[in-house]
């Protein structure tokens, strides 16, 4: 049997006995197991009960010499997933042995895919800063290449995304896309994580567990913070970049795994190189294809864009969607601040400000107090009127009739005069000369909703 399925091209082991298998099952890197239901020291059957138990994803066909329907029932109800009769044909076993293969691939396959649906297929956007243009060209000269890529940027500016995105456009796409952040791990567990365990292998091991590289292979395995790994385990990294292969703790053989490795760090590798902290063998092995992320506040023109784009898809991740937009003071406020946090700070502020708004419409209120502490911290040494006319004077074009540009002018004088006053509407009246319906009413007048032309309606305060 052993021969004939070896000539089929399929790899094969052997085991005597229950005991045997067992200890052979548990390195769980076994995918299809032929097995007899009467063993020399015991059952198949409880031998399928028990390897189900352990959690191990092998398929069992089982093979006996009593067709009756009761043993074929308790072998499907133990968990096989076929079973078939001596004597053996080649051609019958062969056939069922492709079919059980190429289910097991459908099913990954499958799963791969309904995960890159929901979660790995990058969200459409369209940048519009020459930087992140030049990103997008590179990921997609490398995206359909098997090298290995590295990421670097800010924490927040989408590196993850990225990854997902070459993955995606892979053809790798129906493999999985595995992430880990490497500075998440405690560093005792780190080759547990990676490369897998037997069970038994340490304290705790009390089943097998396949690992990081295993679970990625013939797909993509992303690793973040890649600057956070101790320099042991870079050593173990680049040793199986560079011969393919990982061995389980506790193991005794190796596994050959077809793994694409995307790395991503915030930190200065090369600096780290220098001080010796990172291995320069594997920075050269992971960089072999360098993107640079720069952070948004390098990109200004793609704020803008980033902030509706980001509010629409929280809009539409409510349990029952609905449109969401921001009035034109509190956009003004947003593209006014600085973002350290990147675009992960914008999601993060928009999903706050999407629960607290009272209707369709994010204004002022609406957003966090640090944003308008953080302005009015940098913008102290300047009054509203002279930080804007400054902004008029460095940014703004100058579009439409006299009436359009005085209102967009007028709007951001109120959005930093709120902002200076740490949110405070009264406060922020008092210093534009102004009373505070008079306030409401302008803010009002600047909400997308409102006309430009006479007679739009008054505010409706917030308590």
């Amino acid at each position: 049997m052993a021969s004939h399925v070896k000539q089929a091209g399929y790899n094969v082991d052997q085991a005597a006995s229950a005991a045997e298998a067992a200890a052979k099952l548990v390195r769980g890197d076994v995918d299809v197991a032929l097995c007899d239901i009467q063993l020399p020291d015991g059952n198949g059957i409880d031998l399928v009960k028990n390897t189900r138990a352990s959690g191990i994803d092998t398929t069992f066909i089982m093979v006996t010499a009593f067709a009756s329907t009761e043993t074929a029932i308790e072998a499907l109800r133990a968990g096989a997933a076929d079973y078939i009769t001596k004597p053996l044909r080649t051609e019958e076993l062969l056939h069922r042995l492709s079919q059980i293969v190429s289910l097991r691939s459908l099913r990954k396959e499958n799963t791969a895919l309904r995960k890159a649906v929901t979660e790995s297929s990058p969200k459409l956007f369209r940048f519009a800063s020459t930087s992140m243009r030049e990103v997008e060209r590179l990921a997609s000269r490398v995206a359909p290449t098997a090298s290995t890529v590295l990421i670097t940027g800010e924490s927040g500016t989408g590196k993850g995304v990225i990854a997902r995105s070459l993955h995606a456009q892979s053809g790798r796409i129906g493999g999985n896309f595995v992430s880990v952040n490497c500075g998440a791990i405690p560093e005792t567990m780190l080759e547990s994580e990676f490369f897998g365990h037997m069970k038994g292998a340490f304290t705790g091991a009390d089943r097998a567990r396949k690992g990081l590289f295993v679970e990625a292979d013939g797909g993509t395995l992303f690793l973040d913070e890649i600057g956070e790994l101790t320099l042991h385990m870079q050593t173990k990294l680049l040793h199986v970049i560079e011969e393919k292969e990982v061995r389980a703790l506790g193991g005794e053989q190796s596994r050959r795994v077809d793994v694409r490795i995307i790395a991503a760090t915030n930190r200065d590798l090369q600096q780290m190189v220098a001080n010796g902290k990172f291995r320069e063998d594997l920075y050269f092995r992971l960089g072999m294809f360098h993107i640079h992320v720069p952070p948004l506040r390098e990109r200004q023109e793609d704020l803008r864009g980033l902030i509706l784009h980001v509010l629409s898809d929280v809009g539409n991740e409510r349990e029952t969607p609905r449109s969401q937009r921001i009035d034109a003071a509190a956009e003004e406020l947003l593209l006014a601040y600085r973002w350290p946090g990147n675009v992960r700070e914008i999601e993060n502020v928009l999903n706050r400000a999407h629960l607290m708004a009272d209707g369709d419409c994010i204004t002022l209120a609406d957003i966090p107090p640090q944003i308008t502490r953080a302005l009015a911290e940098s913008q102290a040494t300047a009054s509203p009127v002279n930080q804007v006319s400054a902004n008029l004077d460095n940014e703004v074009v100058l579009d439409g009739n006299l009436r359009d540009n005085l209102r967009r002018f007028e709007a951001q004088v109120i959005s930093l005069a709120i902002a200076a006053a740490g949110g405070d509407r009264r406060q922020a009246a008092n210093k534009l000369g102004i009373g505070l319906s008079s306030l409401y009413r302008k803010l009002e007048e600047f909400s997308p909703t409102s006309s430009l032309e006479e007679g739009a309606t008054g505010p409706v305060e917030k308590s």
